[in-house]
């Protein structure tokens, strides 16, 4: 028997057909919104991140405090959009099924305090030694 003569796996009945870019950014894009919406906490981070731009303007920050700066609003964000998604899944399952899985909100939880911790001591790195400088406390 030929190749073309054998029955289709599974696999292959199941593959979707391809999705094109612009679908998945319009996806993704959906997706930030629903893990914002309806989640307080964003609202401190947005907070916190847009503080810390003001900063970054104010103390003119070079090109590589720019990149840590923003790498780490990044890294907040994205560790609490992880933790959105964990506690949406978590509202949807069954009373037993939430018993099982319950220490997964609280590891979430932690690994969005310690993105928030370490992008606390970047910027206080950064912003304080600027600070520092220009109150001549320390000079170069």
């Amino acid at each position: 028997m030929s190749a073309d003569e054998r029955e289709p796996t599974d696999r292959q009945l199941t593959r979707k057909k391809s999705r094109l870019w612009r679908d998945k950014f319009k996806e993704a894009i959906r997706g930030v919104k629903r893990g914002v919406r309806g989640h307080s906490s964003f609202s401190v981070h947005f907070f916190f991140a847009i503080l810390a731009l003001a900063l970054a303007v104010a103390l003119e920050c070079d090109h590589w405090e720019w990149c840590l700066v923003v790498g780490c609003i990044g890294m907040v964000m994205t560790a609490e959009l992880f933790n959105s998604s964990i506690e949406t899944l978590f509202r949807g399952l069954e009373a037993e099924a939430r018993d099982r899985v319950y220490g997964c909100l609280d590891i979430a939880a932690g690994a969005v305090l310690i993105a928030g911790l370490t992008a606390t001591v970047i910027g206080t790195i950064i912003f304080g030694r600027k600070i520092l400088f220009l109150t001549h406390v320390f000079t170069v």
